[in-house]
Parts: structure tokens; sequence; C-alpha cells
């Protein structure tokens, strides 16, 4: 086996390699475009951070690639969408760097607390303010912790450690993971009443963009401080600036920007705000653990197939496989649909498959489901190496069954998840082996196309209804392409499943919200 290290990784990692038997090692780092498509030539694998850019055509010169691995949780320096076409695996390692962005969100908080890079200026230029530096201690105050995975998590235990009450906020983790480490859960907007500290921890997604605004930045405690060693795009700078200004807010810590380097960021002339250059994986630890985690992992793949933390799966051509990838593609989307759906943590998933497929292992297809269910919760990629692994992590129990019934469809999937006491099932199929058909909404049933940007309603089952949406539509310039009315026996209530051209913005929600007889609304992407 040749392997090319393109980038420079823990020499433990490197050596790690060099010993193996068996293993031709080519540490090159840091080489031109040019260059590296030499090197990648006859390589069965290649590591990298994120200096070198494994895409384009440095990827196509690597036609015997079987295994790329980056010494890190990012991805965006690798094309995975071809290295999945070509059937070449993607291997990252999500936690390598997850205690030490721990320890320096402890660090920003101390440091916003006690005021500490301040008061390191202020000795320095000759001054002795102990008055005006006066700070606050950690034990007895709240720490909230918004998003509570491997690194919040660590936080939490730290934060404990330091006699603070710790309250979280995760929508996909139950109450019994909380309390078994002494953690108590809370909603968003309760933690941020509550908390003198709020911390983030959680993925930038299209529903956390922004996700510290203007608006829940006001319910924030009054005198209390944020802290972001998680994503830049998590906040708005400027409703930031200007909580921090106003005196909202004591105080801000700050390693991730929406722009790096924040170059002219008004946040900079701020001194109740402690900065650093994005060093949330920057110590000697963190880059040992990487290198040779990342080195360990691509040997295990080379050796067995055993693919650790891969962000892809590597193509299978067996006739099975090919006739479930396309139910895997449709579970894949039911089970972000559920995800989206759900108000409360999930316990338990439960996935049926249903008619002519029946007949094949139901794992794939489950193991799908919950991919696209963790995939609209989590940060780190998700997919059929780890997902059931992340869904115990989170507390969720997993079942699987099949049944020959066929509720009119050839084969049809079925997926229940169990929230608190009540349940949501989804149920979808295939037109033509390859049209994602969503057929029916708990008790509901309907056909609509399993697609794009959704919009659904639980009303009355009254005239006037769908007319009002789409008027509220029409004000807002937004296409409707196909629009399914669902209705239960018996009753006198129903749903609707519109697919819209665009997301609604938050005064187009409240107006449907506002229509008489709609009792909830949801707009989703899938």
């Amino acid at each position: 086996m040749k392997l090319y290290i393109a980038d420079k990784i823990a020499k433990e990692g490197v050596e790690f390699l060099q010993q193996h038997p068996g293993y031709e090692v080519d540490f090159s780092p840091g080489l031109d475009e040019s260059a590296a498509c030499e090197h990648i030539r006859d390589c069965d694998a290649v590591i990298v951070r994120s200096a070198i850019k494994i895409r384009g055509a440095i990827l196509a010169a690597g036609t015997r690639l079987k295994v790329i691995g980056r010494a890190g949780i990012g991805v965006d320096n690798i094309d995975v969408e071809t290295a999945t076409e070509r059937g070449i695996v993607v291997l990252n390692t999500p936690d390598a760097n997850a205690t030490t962005t721990a320890e320096l969100t402890i660090g920003h908080i101390l440091s916003l607390c006690r005021h500490l890079p301040a008061a390191d200026r202020s000795v320095r230029n000759g001054q002795w303010e102990r008055t005006r530096y006066m700070g606050a201690e950690l034990a007895g105050k709240t720490l909230g912790i918004i998003g509570y995975g491997t690194i919040g998590r660590i936080v939490a235990a730290r934060g404990l450690g330091l006699q603070m009450k710790v309250i979280a906020c995760d929508p996909f983790v139950t109450d019994d993971i909380y309390g078994k480490a002494g953690v108590e859960p809370r909603d968003l907007d309760s933690l941020l009443r509550e908390a003198d500290i709020v911390s983030l921890h959680c993925p930038v997604t299209e529903k956390t963009r922004g996700l510290i605004n203007a608006d829940r930045i006001k319910t924030m405690k009054p005198g209390a401080r944020l802290v972001n060693c998680a994503r830049g795009d998590l906040v708005d700078e400027t409703a930031l600036y200007d909580a921090l200004v106003q005196g909202h807010l004591a105080g801000a810590a700050l390693d991730v920007y929406v722009n790096e380097p924040p170059v002219n960021s008004p946040l900079l002339g701020l001194e109740n705000v402690v900065l650093t250059p994005h060093l949330g994986a920057s110590t000697r630890e963190a880059q040992f653990a990487a290198g040779l985690e990342i080195a360990r992992q691509v040997a295990i793949y080379l050796d067995t197939g055993e693919a650790i933390n891969a962000v892809n799966l590597p193509v299978m051509a067996t006739e099975t496989v090919q006739k479930l990838r396309p139910y895997q593609a449709l579970a894949h989307k039911l089970g972000r649909l559920l995800a989206q759906m759900a108000a409360k943590p999930i316990t338990q998933v439960e996935v049926c498959l249903l008619g002519k497929i029946a007949d094949y292992d139901t794992r794939p297809v489950a193991v799908s489901a919950l991919a696209g269910l963790l995939s609209e919760y989590l940060s780190i990629p998700v997919n059929q190496v780890n997902a059931v692994n992340l869904a115990h992590r989170q507390g969720i129990n997993v079942t699987e069954s099949r049944s020959e019934e066929t509720h009119g469809y050839l084969s049809m999937l079925s997926i229940k998840a169990r929230q608190g006491a009540e349940t949501i099932t989804v149920a979808g199929t295939l037109f033509d082996d390859r049209h994602p058909r969503l057929v029916g909404i708990n008790h509901y049933p309907l056909e609509a196309p399993l697609d794009g940007n959704l919009l659904l309603t639980h009303h009355a089952d009254k005239p006037g209804v769908v007319g009002a949406i789409g008027n509220v539509l029409g004000q807002a310039d937004i296409n409707i392409s196909h629009m399914q009315v669902g209705i239960a026996s018996d009753s006198d209530e129903a749903i609707a499943v519109l697919g819209i051209s665009r997301l609604l913005d938050d005064s187009s929600m409240a107006a449907i919200r506002a229509i008489p007889a709609i009792h909830k609304v949801l707009q989703v992407t899938v």
C-alpha cells in the first residue's frame, strides 16, 4: 500500500504509518498542485489537514485512491461528492479537538468574568486599577450550554467542577442523558432567560444560522455574558455589538467570527469583548491526537475495510444494494422530515418496510432514516457507519420491522418516532422506483412529492383555508409547485402539504398562523 501524507501532521502519526508492515509512506507536505498530482498518482491513501485541497486535478490524479483521511473535523478542502462517486472513503477525526475546544471555552469564560486580558494590558501600561477590574465568581452562577454534543458535554462537566449550575438546550438529547450528567434540560428561551453565561456548541444549519439574534439577545438575562467557540455564523454580530454597547450584556468572548479574520469589525473596539483567532484546535495535544488518530483510522480501513468516522460510504455494486439505494434515499428524506416535525427530543424510532421491499434487509434503510434524522441536529457528518452509535449516544432506541401488508402500494416505508407520550409517523413510497413520494403523516393519507421546500399545515377542514394560505404566499411572491390535502376518516381536521419556491420569512409565517382555521404550520426542507 502506498500512502501520501500531503500536510504536516503529528510526527507520531507519520511514524505509526512508516512502521506499519507493507506500507510505503510518502511524507511530502506543502507541495503545489502540480507536484501533488505526481505524488498522489499511484497512492492508495492520502492524508491531509486543511492546506492541501483534495479536489479537481489532485483528486483526478489519484486514480488508485481508496481512502482520504482528514486530520480534523472539517472536510471543506475535500470534494466528498466526487470521492463518493468514485468509491473513495473519506475519514475525519471529529472528536480529536473536543477537549481542546472545551478548555478554550472555559478559558474564555474565566477571562471574561475576571477581565484578564484588559487587566493584563493595564498592568503593562503601568496602571494599577484593581477597582476597575472587579470581576464575578463562577461558583453559583448558571452556565447555559446550547448544543449538547461532545464538546458541550465536556464544557458542562468542567462547569460542574467549578461549582456552577449547568443547564443545556439540545433539541435531540433526551432528559435521561442530561440527568446522568447532572445537567438540567431547558428549551432555548428558558435557557437564555436563566443563564449568567451562554456558551454555544451547536453546528451551523439553516435553523441555527443567526441563532443569537437581536430578539434572542433581548431575552437574555441582563448582565449575562456570551461565549462562542463554535461557529461565527451562529451570532448576529451587529446585534451583539448593540447589546454590549447598551449594557444589556456584560461581555462576550469570541474565537470564531462571521468573517475571519474580523477586519474592521466594530467588536474590535470594545473592551468588554475577549477575542482569539480561531484557536479551538490549536494545541499540541489536539494536533497530536488528530494526526495519530487519522493515521490509525486509515490503517484500519486499508487492513480490514472498517471505516471509522467515515463521512461517506464506498460504492457497493451488489444487486441488493442497488435495489435498496433508492429506498435508502427515501428513508433519508423521511428522517429529515421527521426531525423537523419533532417539537421534543425523540426517544424511539421504528422503521418498518412494507410490501415487496420487506423481502430485503431492513438495516440499511433504517440506518439511512437515522442518518437523515440526526443530520438535522448534529455538527459532525452522519452516515451509515456512525448513525446507529450516534443515535444511541443521543438516547434513541431504534427498532426495525417488516410486513407483507401493502396499504395500496407495491412497497412502502413507514417511520414512527416517539417524543415523550406522543408519536409522529411519516410514510413514503417510490414512483417508478425512483421518485420519492410522501403518502402519509400520522393518520392522514395523502400523496405529495417529497422534495425541496415544503409548507405543512394542520387545519380545520372547512372552505377558504387553502385560498387564505395561497393569498399569503402570493403576497410574499412565493410560487406553489404542488399542493395536496389529506383528510382523516370521520374527522373534521385536515393537513396540507405545499411545495414552495422558497422558505417563508417570519412575517409570512405569522400571517399563516393568524388564519383562524390553522392549528399548526411548519416549513421544512427535504
